[in-house]
């Protein structure tokens, strides 16, 4: 499996696609556009509806990077345009993301009661033996093949939506929390809140194929 090409430095990408240059805009499109398809499925009723709305973003892109001033990242002014693009679409089929505090779906424990100690028993609320949050070793032959990227990839879209957007730009784009805030327009609190129930969703979902895998492979390193 060929490694993802490396990104010019954001002077350069601005230099050549200012000038057309068509495989640029190509490299650009290839490593950008999964994340940012990701994001707009949180503001938009449909994935026909977030293709609709990535494929304004690049076009707004196309039209508007010779007005680019490098106050921002470039990654960063292309999320900006896609969230503002994703946001009126969501506005238009009367869906909308409020961020201002969770809602009914995002809320209950973000782990299974059952894997702490219940009340009377000794150390309530520590622990079950076994149950305890492991380090994951992810076997090098799963990477390779693609099926974690794929099962976290699957895992990230079944988030509830806010969430989903969180986690998207803080673990799938990169983005820092102050970025974060300043493109979903909310406060470092709501933020960490978001972050932290979107993470341990993606875990419970994780954690039976990571440590299955685990299995897998010492029991092949045993033989």
């Amino acid at each position: 499996m060929a490694a993802p090409r490396e990104l010019p430095s954001d002077e350069v990408l601005v230099q050549r696609l200012r000038a057309g240059d068509e495989e640029t805009f190509a490299l650009v499109l290839d490593s950008w556009s999964g994340g940012m398809l990701r994001l707009a499925m949180s503001f938009v009723s449909t994935k026909d509806s977030a293709e609709e709305a990535v494929q304004d973003t690049w076009l707004a892109v196309i039209r508007g990077i010779d007005n680019f001033e490098g106050r921002a990242s470039l990654k960063t002014w292309v999320y900006r345009i896609l969230v503002n693009t994703a946001k009126a679409r969501g506005t238009k089929e009367s869906r909308t993301v409020p961020f201002a505090s969770l809602l009914p779906e995002e809320a209950g424990p973000t782990v299974d009661a059952e894997r702490f100690r219940a009340p009377g028993e000794q150390y309530a609320g520590h622990w079950v033996a076994g149950q305890e949050p492991r380090p994951w070793h992810i076997p090098e032959d799963h990477v390779l093949r693609g099926e974690v990227r794929e099962l976290i990839a699957e895992a990230i879209d079944e988030l509830p939506p806010r969430l989903r957007a969180v986690v998207t730009l803080r673990d799938v784009a990169g983005y820092g929390s102050e970025e974060v805030c300043s493109l979903l327009e909310i406060s470092p609190g709501n933020q960490r809140v978001l972050l932290h129930r979107g993470r341990a969703l993606l875990r419970r979902k994780l954690e039976s194929y990571l440590f299955g895998a685990q299995g897998v492979a010492g029991g092949r390193g045993r033989a």
